[in-house]
């Protein structure tokens, strides 16, 4: 294995793993536990759940039984726009995953407006009931709009990226006002790896084409939150630090992007 780090800095001193597992569409219970379980087995050392998953139990119920020390576990949760509160839900987040503070709580998208959840976002970080705050599915006008009103600046911007969906303006963007970028659905959900371009890169780089897919991503000092349920992948997912793309099959993964370097987070609004 290298040495390559394997965190990135927040602007609010914080760090964040460059690689977590996400357990979106993961239903409470076994599913979601033995995932959480076989990633955490695996190196992983963030966790990626929401008020709108409703799987948090599961989460914590794995992290618990884990053996691995809360201290050195980065847990993400986010707000569900559809309430009211931010800080109260939280504190409800926090007796589901039975933890004193998560890591991370993101808006989990602009629904009524970008900037209304934001004090109670920072009200949550206030009472201790998260180290950060930050946003998710926000556009580079949202951002803004929330920086015109933030005391708090948020940290990240957790997006839709990957190679094929490689928003450029977006990273640009959120790297010159200080905003980490994290990328979601890095893989289409299984739809990107069989692609024969990506197929091509991967047998140049002997590896998988999901392993090129998520160290493209950290080449670009991207954190990356890779879903899966199966041990394997799992596995072969975490395997993503002892190797580096050449600058050849970066561009031929640069070239496969099909949001033409979009400011947008999103193509159409899901919420």
């Amino acid at each position: 294995m290298t040495t390559e780090p394997q965190t990135r800095p927040l602007a609010d001193g914080n760090a964040i793993p460059l690689l977590g597992l996400g357990v979106w569409q993961v239903p409470e219970g076994p599913e979601t536990e033995n995932a959480v379980r076989w990633a955490l087995e695996f190196g992983y050392r963030h966790i990626d759940t929401a008020q709108a998953y409703e799987n948090e139990e599961s989460v914590g119920r794995a992290i618990r039984a884990s053996g691995v020390p809360r201290e050195q576990i980065f847990i993400t949760t986010k707000f569900r726009p559809r309430f009211k509160d931010p800080a109260a839900r939280a504190e409800e987040s926090l007796r589901r995953l039975r933890v004193d503070q998560v890591d991370l709580y993101i808006v989990h998208w602009p629904g009524g407006g970008p900037t209304w959840a934001w004090p109670g976002m920072e009200r949550a970080r206030e009472r201790g009931y998260a180290r950060s705050i930050g946003v998710s599915n926000f556009s580079i006008k949202d951002l803004d709009a929330v920086l015109e009103v933030a005391e708090t600046p948020p940290v990240l911007n957790q997006v839709q990226f990957s190679a094929v969906k490689f928003r450029r303006k977006l990273l640009d963007a959120c790297e010159e006002r200080n905003i980490v970028l994290e990328a979601y659905s890095p893989l289409g959900a299984g739809e990107y790896l069989s692609d024969h371009r990506i197929m091509e890169v991967a047998e140049r780089a002997g590896r998988t084409p999901a392993q090129v897919l998520l160290r493209w991503c950290l080449q670009r000092n991207v954190p990356v939150i890779p879903k899966s349920t199966h041990r394997e992948r799992i596995e072969e997912n975490a395997a993503i630090f002892d190797f580096q793309l050449s600058d050849e099959d970066m561009a031929a993964l640069d070239a496969l992007d099909e949001t033409k370097g979009a400011g947008r987070a999103r193509e159409r609004r899901w919420w």
